[in-house]
């Protein structure tokens, strides 16, 4: 099973997938690849930052535990985490609870998404994940608008390419400063209210707050379609996205694990990568060895071997990659 995490700055999820071999057994008969194409759990847990690796782990084997799993049964692990101080922590808990060396999403991890970003390594990692899942699962172009901390809009080309967006505060945080920056106002749900036109105060923070928020997203939305074109899908994930999405103009798709359907991917496309064919190894006789063989009727020493430095693998994101 592959294990993925997806590391925000308000809330951690965790999904586990199992492999499609556990479901269609014909496929590993014909040789092909297995995917890991079932999700057969997912939780939802608050981003600790001070919390200890021991912490963490114990929190992990208890969500296991009540599902059924085993940590034993993890194949790989994948983080998306735009948390740096967490990435340590995570790394020793997946060593020493999982006994699995994870794959951070960072540069040199193959996506298959080129980024047309002016400084492609500012792109979180969250955003470049969400872009290829959706390009994967629904095509391109598209728009991905993630309701998490902040609100985000990922726009992918036709090709597959990854060209930039939209940052917002999330609904979370302008309410909170609201709240805060208002004497008298109380803290309120945040949900669709009954009515549009508020009849207590209550009420009236809840509509300004809901369709406040709505009309923002669409018009951004509607704003990216005039540009992108109107065959343009739209996708919406994150913690909010089925209270905002369904009451959109423009979102077609709710897909609350669109994050860890990329995360998935990423790993695949990582894990069936071929190693790059590394150059034949040269044999080189040192200067000594050799002084040793013409002077001497013993058998001549072993040769000593040097093997070619390996080739870099390119890392992404290295730059822009604009089709003309």
């Amino acid at each position: 099973m592959l294990l993925v995490l997806d590391v925000g700055n308000t809330n951690t999820v965790l999904g586990v997938f199992a492999k499609a071999t556990n479901l269609h057994p014909q496929r590993s008969a014909a040789g092909t690849p297995a995917h890991y194409d079932l999700l057969v759990a997912n939780w939802r847990v608050s981003t600790i930052v001070r919390q200890t690796t021991d912490e963490y782990g114990v929190v992990f084997r208890q969500l296991f535990s009540m599902a059924s799993l085993q940590a034993s049964e993890i194949d790989g692990i994948i983080i998306s985490s735009v948390v740096p101080p967490l990435d340590s922590t995570l790394r020793q808990v997946c060593e020493r609870y999982f006994h699995k060396k994870p794959l951070f999403i960072e540069p040199g991890v193959k996506t298959g998404m080129p980024v047309l970003y002016d400084n492609p390594a500012e792109v979180g990692a969250d955003r470049i994940v969400n872009s290829v899942a959706a390009f994967e699962k629904y095509g391109g172009p598209c728009i991905v608008v993630d309701f998490g901390t902040a609100t985000t809009f990922d726009c992918v080309s036709p090709r597959g390419e990854y060209q930039g967006g939209i940052i917002c505060p999330g609904i979370g945080i302008s309410a909170e400063a609201l709240f805060a920056r208002t004497a008298r106002l109380p803290r309120v749900d945040i949900r669709k209210p009954a009515q549009l036109i508020g009849s207590n105060t209550v009420g009236s923070l809840q509509s300004g707050l809901y369709y406040g928020y709505l009309s923002l997203v669409d018009g951004i939305v509607k704003l990216l379609l005039d540009e992108m074109g109107n065959d343009t899908k739209v996708v919406a994930t994150g913690g909010l996205a089925s209270l905002i999405g369904p009451g959109s103009q423009y979102i077609e798709h709710v897909d609350e694990f669109l994050t860890l359907q990329g995360l998935r991917v990423i790993w695949e496309r990582n894990a069936n990568a071929k190693p790059a064919r590394q150059p034949a190894v040269k044999s080189v006789t040192t200067a000594a060895a050799t002084a040793q063989q013409s002077s001497s009727a013993e058998k001549p020493l072993p040769a000593k071997t040097v093997s070619a430095k390996q080739i870099p693998a390119k890392p992404w994101p290295s730059g822009k990659s604009r089709s003309h």
